[in-house]
């Protein structure tokens, strides 16, 4: 059975009527008044509303254009793998390939610092040279390796057994 009976109701309605009165009048006056405004809206300035609606059509395709052109064509997946590498026996340096490449004895001892992962500081630190002096032969190192990046040099002098 519910509470609100119609003499509930009614007593709740008649003890609110103003607020309720009110509160309705205020509505209707704004419903009204929106229609007044969007009257004037819609009917004076018809042809601002027009182009405003084919601007905002224009900016949604130009939008969906330039995401759908500057998507990417290929996908790249970049996949890192360990790789191991047995070695039989101890190294030997290939003395041939080093007088070829006429990699100096300094230049061959940054080459083994960069493979233990040093940097150019520390190779400095270590070899009592200057940064300078060590740029410069790791600027040999790479022009007589034909390598670009330290980790290109490094690998290029293990698979040409130039360090261990």
């Amino acid at each position: 059975m519910s509470i609100y009976t119609p003499a509930y109701i009614k007593n709740l309605l008649l003890k609110h009527k103003a607020t309720i009165i009110y509160s309705a009048s205020l509505a209707f006056l704004l419903f009204f008044l929106k229609w007044l405004e969007l009257r004037f809206i819609i009917f004076d300035h018809s042809f601002e509303v027009y182009i405003g609606f084919i601007a905002l059509i224009f900016t949604a395709l130009g939008i969906w254009l330039a995401l759908k052109l500057s998507k990417p064509k290929i996908e790249t997946v970049v996949i890192e793998k360990e790789v191991y590498v047995n070695r039989n026996g101890d190294f030997v340096l290939n003395t041939s390939l080093v007088s070829r490449l006429e990699l100096s004895k300094r230049e061959m001892e940054i080459l083994g610092l960069l493979a233990q992962g040093h940097s150019n500081q520390e190779i400095a630190a270590k070899l009592f040279v200057s940064l300078s002096t060590v740029k410069t032969h790791i600027q040999n190192i790479f022009s007589k390796l034909d390598v670009k990046r330290r980790m290109q040099a490094v690998e290029k002098a293990r698979s040409l057994s130039l360090i261990p």
